[in-house]
């Protein structure tokens, strides 16, 4: 698995740092964790080295896979702490993505005869997000017969648009009706919103954590540490090896996924792969969480 046929021309290589910090303010007896912080290797991602730390050391770790090839780090620290520190450190290699075919996108509907895998990701969720209202504004992207590719460009640059940008304004748990009431929200609502939308057309749709570097204004340095953890949404197509293949689209900044995009973990919603959730024992009755992460360009050797 990887990059596939040639690497080094277009691939562009990273060092990744996710850095999540907690702090208590009384002591934690007991913290488990579940991690997913290992990027993919897929047909266009190569992970080329990988690690986790914790901090203080757990007694028990073990690293595992989920249901959709995730992998997933589950840990239990047993050690009296005021503090608990999780670095992801990776470096990855990204190849450019192959663009959608002018297919009709009635034709990209999975079915268990060409696609049985991808069926899943038409379902709707639990409580349901397909609304009456999601389905309307969708269809307005995808009349009878237009090309894959133009309908969900559309729908993107539609959610870029239509939907502003508001740190702050949502949480984990917010709803994709509430999000499309209120006509704002994150990386991840806009994500999701989309994906709503695709399911409501019949469209096999996941969502994808991970990262976007960003590039310096001209004649600055990059900053170190200033990049975030992302999301965005892919479609499903019947013409790639095997199960199909997915291409991934951003509503938060009008594109499709390019080689600037590190992927992570995906699967039918946030629920299915957050970067870091856990359970802990304590008296404390407050705490902070500080995430930092720095996804910073490095040379690609010569094959």
């Amino acid at each position: 698995m990887g990059l596939g046929a040639g690497r080094g021309v277009n691939v562009r290589r990273y060092r990744v740092l996710h850095r999540t910090v907690y702090e208590y303010s009384d002591a934690v007896t007991s913290s488990y964790g579940r991690a997913y912080l290992t990027p993919r290797e897929f047909l266009g991602q190569r992970l080329v080295s990988h690690d986790v730390h914790v901090d203080p050391v757990p007694s028990d770790r073990s690293v595992g896979a989920d249901v959709y090839g995730n992998t997933t780090l589950y840990f239990h620290v047993t050690a009296e702490h005021h503090r608990l520190e999780v670095t992801g450190e990776s470096v990855v290699e990204v190849g450019r993505p192959a663009e959608l075919p002018d297919l009709p996108w009635e034709k990209a509907r999975p079915a268990t005869e060409n696609g049985p895998l991808a069926v899943e990701f038409t379902l709707d969720l639990s409580p349901p997000e397909l609304t009456p209202e999601i389905g309307d504004y969708a269809a307005e992207s995808f009349p009878s017969g237009r090309p894959l590719r133009e309908a969900v460009a559309e729908l993107t640059t539609r959610i870029h648009t239509d939907f502003a940008y508001e740190s702050g304004s949502t949480t984990v748990s917010t709803r994709v009706a509430d999000v499309f009431e209120a006509r704002a929200g994150v990386c991840q609502d806009f994500a999701r919103l989309a994906i709503a939308c695709l399911r409501s057309q019949g469209l096999a749709a996941r969502y994808v954590s991970g990262y976007l570097s960003t590039d310096p204004p001209p004649g600055k340095e990059r900053m170190v540490g200033v990049d975030a953890t992302h999301a965005w949404a892919a479609v499903w197509l019947p013409d790639g090896p095997g199960e199909g293949r997915w291409i991934g689209f951003d509503p938060t900044n009008d594109q499709f996924a390019n080689d600037r995009y590190v992927t992570l973990a995906w699967g039918r919603d946030y629920a299915d792969v957050p970067p870091l959730r856990g359970i802990i024992y304590t008296d404390a009755k407050e705490s902070t969480i500080t995430v930092s992460v720095d996804v910073a360009p490095l040379e690609v050797p010569d094959a």
